[in-house]
């Protein structure tokens, strides 16, 4: 099948130099390319009915007989309207069609076809207006439905589908190895390709669905697991001894087991391998995920690196820089801060120590990434809430060393299966156990008549020296919703807390007046902080205790986790409160899983299952390639193609050399490069 790659699509009778440019338009260049063009659904013509059994409103697949000739006449606005009617035994229904100057060749009088489309009935009878139609000859069946694009309209991409299946060759190269196939209960190639398109059966069609979305996600899989080695050289840079031990003496508390064990997953990294660390960190609010990055900090140090720790906000540049040394103030590790508001001659000096490498350990902020940031010997790099940063700012702060080290932080949950795809190029290290002391957040669901009972809740906690965040019910902020979002502002503070300081926070302000407002927050100058945008994820405000989110229907699970993460870091009891008035009862069973868990990983996999990947992806999502038929949401799927890359790199030496050519020719296609090989 690989030679089909190489035919132009024009080939193929009826398409020509016109249609082409419109199957580009589609992503199709070649005959190959268009047997992977999937239809996006199905139409199933395999059961007509009658037309007396034909309801108001239905879409329906009839059989019946053209009864009169085709009438054509020219209306309003120099349009062609024509009009039939078509019988069977039990009634008729007319039809209409609009600019169809073919239609009256298409249907022949007397002669029987199908046809499919939505039923009306009007004061003259049933009515269905431009059905689709094929011969009774070719029988009903299921039909596809293919993502269209103005002058290529569904028959015509059909019809090529057709003729491309018909120039498969008698054997064809299947990308999965016949081992492979027999293992996971998948059909072969050729059956895969013939019944997606144009399916004999459900059955059929399941089968083929089954066996090309597993396909696709094996090989995505397989892929961002080669480019993990691939991106990046290998590294001279190994850690020759330990220092977990003795870091963990600095330590006013004790490490759980799951920071232990990421700890030595990293040093293992760093000690053992000849490519350099490409780890993710995946850590619950309030799991540990400074610890551990500070233990790999004390390890790079020690043993002659320099370190760089970069933060999205300089507020939270800020907090790891006190923190961290704080932790390390008897150790001699030298320390710096570089973050954008520091002064040209702060700043300067700060590049110095790093460039002479008598900083040992900086924390910052992008200014981490300018030319003029220089390093003596960048050893390991480190960037918190990775979702904040594209690959090319963590491609960035690499390139300012030797191929150092990586490791990549994040709040955010995400499945299992769902990680291996989107972080295939990196290594995970999970928290999933929450450091002895920390406290469970109460989490209660309230509609607006008991918003004035939870206005006097926060009043009687800020009261007591405590603060409040309020989450406005805005998500998409137009200027017309941010007058609503600031007119809320105004309404607390005026009538609901009027002798309390009330801050605002939301995406029209400049980078620097968030950042203004949330260290007046954080410094306690503010009792209420009311924001319109996801609070600045990460920040440490121990003495906030309550957050109240306005609409929370609005919000998926793992944004609502997030939000609910910015309180309950204190010693005080803490409490998030999710209002909203929508009865819905699958919103209320997906509201009432955050009052049930505080498992992170519980939640994702809930949101994952009710609405998809969404905001998982962030900025990585860029650097996938597109899928044609196969869906992140499906989470068995994902875990069954997880399953086929471990049999297949397993078993690879077991495999002929065709087999494995197969599956490489697969990932340079669906990566689009040539670099990408897995198997060899």
């Amino acid at each position: 099948m690989a030679s089909l790659y190489t035919i132009p699509i024009e080939e193929l009778k009826g398409i020509g130099k016109n249609r082409s440019t419109l199957f580009a338009r589609l992503g199709v260049h070649s005959v190959g390319q268009l047997l992977e063009y999937y239809p996006r659904t199905y139409e199933d013509w395999s059961s007509p009915i009658s037309v007396s059994q034909i309801k108001d409103g239905e879409t329906v697949c009839i059989r019946a007989s053209v009864g009169t000739p085709v009438n054509t006449s020219r209306i309003k606005g120099g349009r062609l309207l024509s009009k039939l009617m078509v019988f069977d035994e039990s009634g008729s229904v007319q039809l209409i069609y609009f600019n169809n100057k073919y239609i009256n060749n298409m249907l022949e009088y007397g002669k029987t076809y199908y046809f499919y489309g939505k039923a009306s009935r009007t004061l003259t009878g049933l009515q269905m207006i431009a059905p689709a139609f094929s011969k009774s000859a070719d029988g009903g069946g299921i039909h596809p439905v293919y993502r269209q694009t103005e002058g290529l309209p569904n028959r015509i991409i059909a019809s090529a589908v057709k003729q491309a299946l018909g120039m498969l060759p008698q054997q064809i190269n299947d990308p999965l190895p016949q081992a492979l196939l027999s293992a996971f209960s998948l059909c072969d190639y050729r059956f895969a390709l013939e019944n997606i398109h144009f399916p004999h059966t459900a059955d059929n069609l399941s089968k083929a669905k089954k066996r090309l979305i597993c396909q696709e996600l094996l090989i995505l899989n397989l892929g961002m697991r080669s480019l993990k080695n691939q991106k990046r050289g290998e590294t001279a840079l190994k850690l020759n001894k330990t220092y977990t031990q003795e870091f963990e003496e600095l330590l006013p508390y004790a490490l759980t087991n799951a920071q232990k064990k990421a700890i030595l997953e990293c040093t293992q990294d760093m000690q053992n391998n000849i490519y350099p660390m490409n780890r993710l960190l995946q850590g619950d609010v309030g799991s540990g995920k400074t610890a551990v990055a500070a233990a790999v900090c004390y390890n790079a140090v020690q043993n002659g690196w320099q370190a760089a720790f970069m933060a999205p906000t300089e507020i939270l540049a800020e907090q790891h820089y006190k923190s961290l040394s704080h932790l390390f103030s008897c150790t001699g590790i030298r320390m710096d801060i570089l973050t954008g508001s520091l002064t040209p001659a702060q700043k300067k000096k700060a590049r110095e120590k790093l460039k002479n490498g008598e900083t040992q350990l900086v924390i910052g902020t992008h200014a981490l990434l300018t030319d003029k940031t220089e390093f003596q010997k960048l050893g390991v790099a480190i960037t918190d809430e990775q979702h904040r940063f594209g690959v090319s700012q963590r491609a960035g702060l690499l390139s300012k060393g030797d191929n150092p080290h990586l490791l990549v932080m994040s709040a955010t949950p995400i499945p299992r299966t769902l990680g291996l795809i989107i972080y295939g190029d990196l290594d995970i290290s999970i928290l999933n156990e929450l450091p002895p002391g920390r406290q469970k957040t109460d989490t209660l669901l309230i509609n607006s008549a008991l918003r004035p009972r939870a206005y006097r809740f926060i009043q009687e906690h800020i009261q007591k020296g405590q603060q409040a965040y309020i989450i406005c019910p805005l998500v998409n902020e137009n200027e017309q919703e941010l007058a609503a979002a600031e007119e809320y502002a105004a309404e607390l503070m005026l009538r609901t807390f009027p002798d309390i300081p009330v801050g605002i926070l939301h995406g029209k302000m400049k980078a620097a007046e968030k950042e203004q407002m949330m260290r007046a927050f954080s410094s306690r100058e503010l009792s209420l902080l009311v924001a319109t945008t996801v609070i600045e994820v990460g920040v440490d405000v121990p003495n906030a205790t309550i957050i109240m989110i306005e609409n929370a229907e609005r919000f998926g699970l793992s944004q609502l986790h997030q939000l609910r993460g910015r309180v309950g870091r204190g010693t005080e009891k803490s409490y998030c409160i999710l209002v909203s008035d929508n009865t819905n009862p699958d919103t209320q069973h997906r509201l009432q899983t955050m009052c049930k868990t505080d498992n992170g990983f519980e939640i994702a996999d809930e949101d994952l299952r009710q609405r998809g990947p969404g905001d998982f992806f962030g900025e990585r999502q860029h650097g996938l390639p597109s899928l044609s038929i196969a869906d992140f949401a499906d989470t068995k799927s994902l875990e069954t193609s997880s399953q086929m890359a471990e049999f297949i790199l397993q078993n690879r030496s077991k495999f002929s050399e065709k087999e494995l050519k197969s599956i490489n020719s697969a990932l340079k296609r669906l990566f689009r490069e040539d670099g990408v090989k897995i198997l060899n």
